[in-house]
């Protein structure tokens, strides 16, 4: 019973061999991330099946709108994740504490603002973004009931970053298991079963992350050894709560600028046609498992170095590094491998339209390479990071998702415009996705090797 007591408790990542602890650490993050990219495949592919395309479309034409919005629990749990790693790798309870109260003091006013401006802007944006008319409605009802449901989200994803900053990633991953499987049975009952259509997906995910997130609280309750939890942590203090926004903050804004030239190049694909628009669908579906690794090593990095930084262990943090990188690549490149051999058989799973399925994989061919380059941005951005350096990961997500992107993905749809395509090649919104992903690897890696990020230590400054 002790070794298994052992795995749901705080991991102190300042001591053994660097590589172990971020491939003990980052194993389960990594079958979390896979569960939680289960969330919108499972939805995909039931509307998918038992639907129809266009459903399939609405669903994916939803997602850069909901991105969009939840910006302000990316940023609250970037900043949770940094400054719960380096108080605890600094063994600073009192900080610990009250850094805790405030993530659940703010999730709950964040919550608030988007349940009320989220139903709001839902049809308006949609509308901007020239939604073919067969999909509008569906796409409205989708994001009207996940953002009047978005509480559960909210508190899963920033307790479960406060839960890995102290160095559980298994909890979180046991309690994401639980609601993954709860969500694709409430995705088959409502859909399948009650033929709810896209609305009734929409209402799954809500209650099972609901479910995750109330798991989440009382996880965090039973922790009393690693810190306290009572009304006075939960008082919305100035000075934890500026902290946390200062260090969350360009990580929000950088998720929103990623968002907003989502949006903008959604506008693109929509002009492709409902066709196009399902392609897009099912090859981010499938990026999202490319990218998982990625997006998992990042993560493992910033608590890592959090913790390490914490703890003043500097050498720790540099051989930490060069080892997570060079694994964060090598599972990568396994796994492009394993998309570009077999992928046809993943489209597969979300149609029966043999000629969407081709057009999809044609697509992915194109962005193959480019997940490799993601392996190197997120493993030094995530050692950034966890320093605190936040703001350089900003002004590079801005340089290659803004102001190359978009002109990249534009400019080569005007150039390709033909009779047979007379808004451009859908292509084009693939190739400006490589270039930008190559180029922000090659510019990270610039920026982390001037090492102005080792300054940026923020324990014992509150």
């Amino acid at each position: 019973m002790a070794k298994i007591s052992e795995l749901f408790a705080p991991k102190d990542m300042t001591e053994g061999t660097p590589w172990k602890r971020i491939v003990e650490f980052s194993i389960p993050m990594l079958i979390g991330n896979i569960a939680q990219q289960l969330y919108n495949t499972a939805d995909s592919i039931i509307v998918g099946k038992y639907v129809g395309d266009n459903a399939l479309a609405a669903v994916g034409s939803a997602s850069p709108i909901l991105n969009l919005l939840l910006v302000l629990f990316v940023g609250i749990s970037v900043g949770a994740g940094i400054m719960v790693s380096q108080y605890f790798g600094a063994k600073e309870r009192e900080h610990l504490s009250h850094t805790i109260g405030i993530c659940i003091s703010l999730t709950a006013i964040a919550s608030v603002i988007i349940m009320v401006i989220g139903p709001i802007v839902t049809k308006p944006l949609l509308l901007l973004l020239n939604t073919p008319d067969a999909i509008l409605d569906w796409c409205s009802k989708y994001l009207i009931i996940y953002y009047l449901g978005i509480a559960g989200f909210a508190y899963y994803n920033i307790l479960a970053g406060v839960l890995r900053g102290l160095g559980d990633s298994i909890s979180a991953l046991v309690f994401l298991l639980i609601a993954t499987v709860l969500n694709i049975g409430l995705d088959i009952w409502f859909v399948a079963g009650l033929d709810w259509g896209v609305p009734g997906v929409a209402l799954a995910t809500v209650i099972a992350q609901g479910v995750s997130a109330v798991l989440c609280i009382i996880k965090l309750a039973t922790m009393k050894s690693t810190f306290d939890l009572n009304l006075k942590m939960l008082k919305v203090d100035k000075k934890y709560s500026m902290k946390l926004i200062k260090l969350g903050l360009p990580s929000g804004l950088t998720q929103a600028i990623f968002s907003l030239a989502m949006i903008v190049v959604q506008s693109l694909t929509n002009s492709f046609g409902e066709m196009v628009i399902a392609c897009n669908v099912i090859v981010m579906r499938v990026d999202g498992f490319a990218m998982m690794p990625n997006f998992t090593f990042g993560s493992a990095m910033t608590t890592y170095a959090g913790q390490n930084i914490g703890a003043k262990k500097m050498d720790r943090v540099d051989k930490g590094t060069k080892d997570g990188t060079m694994i964060a690549v090598m599972v990568s490149t396994t796994i492009t491998i394993l998309i570009l051999t077999f992928g046809k058989y993943l489209m597969a799973i979300f149609t029966d339209t043999q000629e969407l399925v081709d057009l999809s994989m044609h697509m992915m061919r194109i962005l193959s390479l480019g997940y490799i380059a993601m392996a190197v941005t997120q493993s030094l951005s995530g050692v950034m990071r966890g320093a605190g350096d936040t703001m350089t990961p900003m002004w590079i997500s801005l340089i290659t998702t803004v102001i190359l992107r978009v002109p990249i993905a534009y400019g080569v749809a005007y150039l390709t415009r033909s009779a047979a395509y007379p808004t451009g090649r859908p292509e084009s919104t693939f190739i400006s996705l490589l270039v930008s992903w190559v180029l922000g690897a090659v510019v990270t890696a610039i920026f982390f090797k001037r090492g102005k990020w080792r300054e940026k230590g923020i324990t014992g400054e509150i």
